[in-house]
């Protein structure tokens, strides 16, 4: 009798391994028949029957394998919400200082030089200053020797022996009377020359003034101009077809400049 127990339950023991065994080879031959069921119904491969029996299965398989790749999946950054904000067209970037060409203007003109320094153009200041002290000593310098010529002039016209400041032109000794009338001339033209060199150094000083307001104009005007490497120049040469109008060709450059 307990020899009967024991084989009944080994017996029990091998058909709980046998049906476990089987389920798990059929589970395993159910996804494979699933999955080529599912890429042969993607393909259009079996008939529209088939597809209207298989349709639920189907879509449910998608959708485990969706939540499955989506629990799998590593996580990706959002690209739709950003923490940098948007440029603004028509807005000037953070940190780039842009100068009002009004304002530099009107500062050159009020203040020599204030439009240089507005535009923080500090290296330009020297070039100014220089111009306009240049020109204040060429004024200065020319208008004193045209003082002294003119008046070396005027005392050799007259008659008047007291007045004979021309001698201090020449040294001690020198024989004014025997060429009082060549004196004329040379005291004449030197008066009139450096009468014309005062009056250019004036207009000189106008000029440094002027340019010193048009630089300052043009360079808070091209302080954002773009001079990265996508602009360039090439110059090329090139044969002209004309053979339709002319009967021949011509020779020529063509320059191309690309923004």
């Amino acid at each position: 009798m307990a020899v009967e127990k024991l084989t009944y339950k080994f017996l029990v023991v091998v058909a709980m391994l046998t049906m476990l065994a089987t389920g798990s080879t059929a589970q395993s031959l159910k996804f494979e028949t699933s999955d080529s069921t599912r890429l042969a119904f993607r393909n259009d491969t079996i008939g529209t029957a088939h597809k209207k029996m298989l349709m639920p299965d189907i879509e449910a398989m998608d959708s485990t394998y969706k939540e499955i790749t989506l629990a799998t999946a590593p996580l990706q950054p959002d690209n739709t919400s950003s923490t940098t904000p948007a440029k603004k067209t028509g807005t000037k970037s953070p940190g780039i200082r842009k100068p009002d060409p009004e304002t530099a203007t009107w500062l050159a003109l009020a203040i020599p030089g204030g439009g240089q320094i507005y535009n923080r153009k500090f290296w330009k200041l020297p070039i100014v200053y220089g111009g306009f002290v240049g020109c204040m000593y060429a004024y200065n310098w020319n208008g004193q020797m045209y003082k002294d010529y003119r008046q070396a002039y005027l005392d050799i016209m007259d008659s008047d022996p007291n007045t004979n400041s021309y001698k201090d032109f020449f040294r001690p000794g020198y024989d004014y009377e025997a060429n009082k009338e060549y004196l004329k001339e040379v005291f004449k033209k030197r008066k009139d020359r450096y009468r014309r060199w005062r009056d250019l150094s004036i207009f000189s000083f106008i000029g440094v003034y002027a340019l010193s307001v048009v630089d300052a104009y043009v360079d808070a005007q091209l302080s954002n101009f773009d001079i990265s490497e996508d602009i360039n120049l090439s110059i090329e040469p090139q044969i002209i077809d004309s053979r339709q109008m002319y009967g021949k060709d011509y020779y020529g450059f063509n320059c191309n400049i690309r923004f």
